[in-house]
């Protein structure tokens, strides 16, 4: 039987909801049916070990690699080539990107405006290619894959001001259809881009139980010796995960003499502007950076509270690792939440701010009924997703 071509393109594999989400799918295909590739932007990221063997990594670019060089190396292999043109763009995005704050959506569109002229084509034609991550992977896919039907993911709430929607809808225009990871993802897309209502669908992250009850026997956990309540929380050190909120809980559970610690794990742009306000205020032996890992999972089994302090997510799929290891969980408020939580069964949603955090955490220590009473829920109630292979499936045809 002939083999579908399938080519899957995110940025990289650092550990985020979108990459676990990814790895999970490329755990359950099946590859009886299909021949996949999958395309980086950034390698040797940690998720990396955890790609099925099946799945051939491509390359990476050369501009990726040109990336990777120091400035004057990069000068002195331009000089080598005698073709300046990667140098010019590298340097027109340092400088655009440094000119003013950016979001998210913006750096996007100036790496693209200022460097898809020296990214090469892929010159394979696939029957089908993903893009699992809106921004540089849409834009990638758009101009530089063929490919009988292109989808594009949307894993974030993805709001976009007049600008940065223009732009990307040329990118947009060129896939069949646009897959948010959430009801609460696809209306938010939609405000932006109301004209693709009709070809917008939504399949959730796939969670795999088996998979990550597997995991959590697996690998490294917490290495002290700590016997209070350990709080967990993972996520990238960025503004969207909202850790100026988690340390203000910290601190006041701190001055509330709660026995505790305050585990994160991920890494991001926040890391030294957390270290300061841990060591201003006195906080090392209760809000601790752990780095990342590829198997956080352990570290889930063994932590007592799960908390997410996100200001918007596209889902959650960290939320629901730690309510598939029966954890109880205190989130806040953000759009997609309620597409998992029970505010009262599997968790406490609280409002996105630090005393509500605070508040509803010391509920869940100190109230021992109410504690038992979720976990006894969580225990019980459905695990996983992953019906929604079959979304999959049916979507790609």
């Amino acid at each position: 039987m002939k083999k579908t071509k399938l080519l899957f393109v995110i940025d990289s594999l650092v550990g985020a909801g979108a990459e676990k989400s990814l790895i999970t799918l490329l755990s359950l295909l099946d590859y009886k049916r299909y021949s996949v590739d999958l395309m980086l932007f950034a390698h040797g990221e940690l998720l990396e070990e955890l790609v099925p063997k099946e799945v051939n990594i491509l390359t990476p670019l050369s501009f990726t690699n040109f990336s990777k060089l120091n400035l004057k190396g990069a000068l002195i292999n331009s000089i080598k080539k005698h073709n300046m043109s990667m140098l010019r763009a590298r340097l027109k995005y340092s400088i655009n990107i440094r000119m003013k704050k950016c979001s998210n959506a913006q750096k996007a569109r100036l790496y693209w405006e200022n460097v898809s002229s020296v990214i090469e084509e892929n010159p394979k034609k696939y029957d089908i290619a993903i893009s699992y991550a809106q921004g540089v992977p849409t834009f990638y896919v758009a101009e530089k894959i063929i490919s009988d039907k292109k989808f594009a993911w949307v894993n974030v709430s993805y709001r976009l001001d007049e600008r940065e929607a223009a732009f990307q809808k040329k990118y947009y225009d060129t896939y069949k259809n646009i897959v948010a990871v959430s009801d609460s993802a696809r209306d938010i897309f939609l405000e932006t881009f109301p004209q693709y209502f009709n070809k917008s669908k939504v399949i959730y992250d796939i969670t795999d139980p088996d998979f990550i009850e597997n995991m959590a026997g697996l690998g490294e956990s917490f290495k002290d010796d700590y016997k209070g309540i350990r709080i967990l929380t993972i996520g990238r050190l960025a503004h969207q995960k909202g850790y100026d909120i988690a340390l203000r809980a910290c601190k006041r559970l701190k001055e509330k003499g709660v026995d505790f610690r305050w585990y994160v794990l991920g890494k991001g742009p926040l890391k030294a502007e957390i270290n300061e306000y841990v060591i201003k205020n006195d906080l090392q032996n209760h809000f601790i950076l752990l780095g990342v890992t590829s198997n956080p999972y352990p570290f889930i089994k063994d932590c007592n509270i799960y908390v997410q302090t996100s200001r918007f997510e596209g889902f959650g799929l960290a939320i629901s690792e730690a309510r598939m290891l029966n954890k109880p969980v205190v989130t806040t408020k953000f759009d997609a939440v309620y597409s998992q939580m029970l505010d009262g069964k599997n968790g406490l949603v609280v409002e996105m701010n630090d005393n509500a955090v605070f508040e509803g955490i010391l509920h869940l220590i100190n109230d021992n009924e109410l504690r038992n009473k979720i976990i006894k829920y969580l225990k019980e109630e459905k695990k996983g997703n992953v019906e929604e292979l079959t979304k999959f499936y049916e979507l790609i045809g």
